[in-house]
């Protein structure tokens, strides 16, 4: 079971599918892209205005906001990596792990402890 694949990230209020997410690895480490924003109403061309880093300013649409989880040593769990929201502009440390089988993956964002998991849905 890896997170390496396509996935369709779900808004924690509205149960709607928010994007399309592309999850890699090189050297060990994973990356993770928005392929599609799938919103009905959503913004293509919006721009992360919230961003503080090298992504300020740039389109979401393309955006990495998964950087460096790397595998934990004997579980399917990948970590040490951060997320970035795009809608506030804030990086979480991240932790990746796939359940059902692979079929979806929870995206668990945190500081100091504090933050929340979601549910993504391997796009078959």
């Amino acid at each position: 079971m890896t997170p390496v694949g396509q996935w369709h990230s779900i808004d924690d209020k509205t149960n709607e599918l928010k994007s399309l997410i592309i999850i890699k690895e090189a050297g060990g480490v994973l990356t993770g892209h928005i392929e599609k924003l799938l919103r009905k109403d959503a913004d293509q061309k919006k721009l992360c205005t919230e961003c503080s880093d090298d992504r300020k300013d740039k389109p979401v649409l393309g955006m990495e906001i998964i950087r460096g989880a790397k595998k934990v040593e004997g579980k399917d769990v990948w970590e040490d990596g951060k997320i970035l929201d795009p809608e506030n502009g804030k990086s979480y440390t991240l932790r990746l792990t796939p359940i059902e089988d692979g079929k979806k993956l929870e995206v668990r964002g945190s500081v100091f402890g504090i933050g929340r998991t979601q549910t993504w849905v391997r796009v078959q």
